[in-house]
């Protein structure tokens, strides 16, 4: 408590960039991860192939990974860009299987159902099909945003400032306050995020909550 009373702008500082990092990729995997989960879900011969290929994305080490992107970007080694690139990327990987298989679990009466009624192509799928998929999709979402906490630290190796430098600094010059706070801070904005997801999803399925939690 010592050490985080002494330092506490320079945390605070720190876990506003870990939030940009981890969260700027959640909204933009998702928004890249909707599509392929439907054309996924939409084409059963694509399943496998889309599926695979994004879930190959997630071996990919993310020190290698974040050591690429200054290559394939064009861009500058501590520029938070590589960060961001490569955090969406890991998002997708994530996201792409869950968004695919919120879809499938739509029965197929509701569609038929919803397609009798006029609902066709995109409005059937953002009136119909995305809502009531939302919450495995939430749950996938959840996940991401966890691993994107997790994995955000690592960027500290190539020199991205966030909450992972109270990790190194802390293991490297044996300060067990400034390592302590760092681990501390980053299960709160995990535990931050996952409370604004598990918001926002109740906030957009007022007919789970009707049925009293029973999707």
């Amino acid at each position: 408590m010592t050490w985080l009373g002494d330092n506490w702008r320079t945390v605070l500082d720190l876990a506003v960039s870990h939030l940009y990092l981890a969260g700027v990729p959640l909204v933009i995997g998702l928004v890249l991860a909707l599509p392929l989960g439907w054309a996924a879900k939409r084409w059963a011969g694509a399943y496998p192939v889309i599926i695979t290929g994004t879930g190959l994305l997630y071996t990919i080490p993310s020190l290698a990974l974040f050591v690429m992107m200054p290559l394939l970007l064009g861009t500058k080694i501590l520029d938070p860009v590589n960060v961001l690139v490569a955090m969406t990327i890991y998002t997708v990987a994530l996201l792409v299987r869950t968004v695919a298989d919120g879809l499938r679990a739509v029965p197929d009466h509701v569609e038929q159902a919803a397609t009798a009624m006029g609902y066709r192509g995109l409005r059937r799928l953002f009136g119909v099909e995305l809502p009531l998929a939302l919450p495995v999709i939430a749950a996938g979402l959840r996940v991401a945003a966890v691993s994107n906490v997790s994995i955000v630290s690592v960027a500290s190796v190539v020199g991205v400032s966030q909450l992972g430098d109270l990790l190194v600094d802390g293991y490297n010059r044996v300060i067990w306050g400034e390592l302590l706070t760092g681990i501390l801070a980053c299960v709160l904005l995990a535990l931050l995020l996952d409370l604004v997801i598990q918001a926002g999803t109740r906030a957009l399925t007022p007919w789970v909550r009707a049925q009293g939690g029973r999707p």
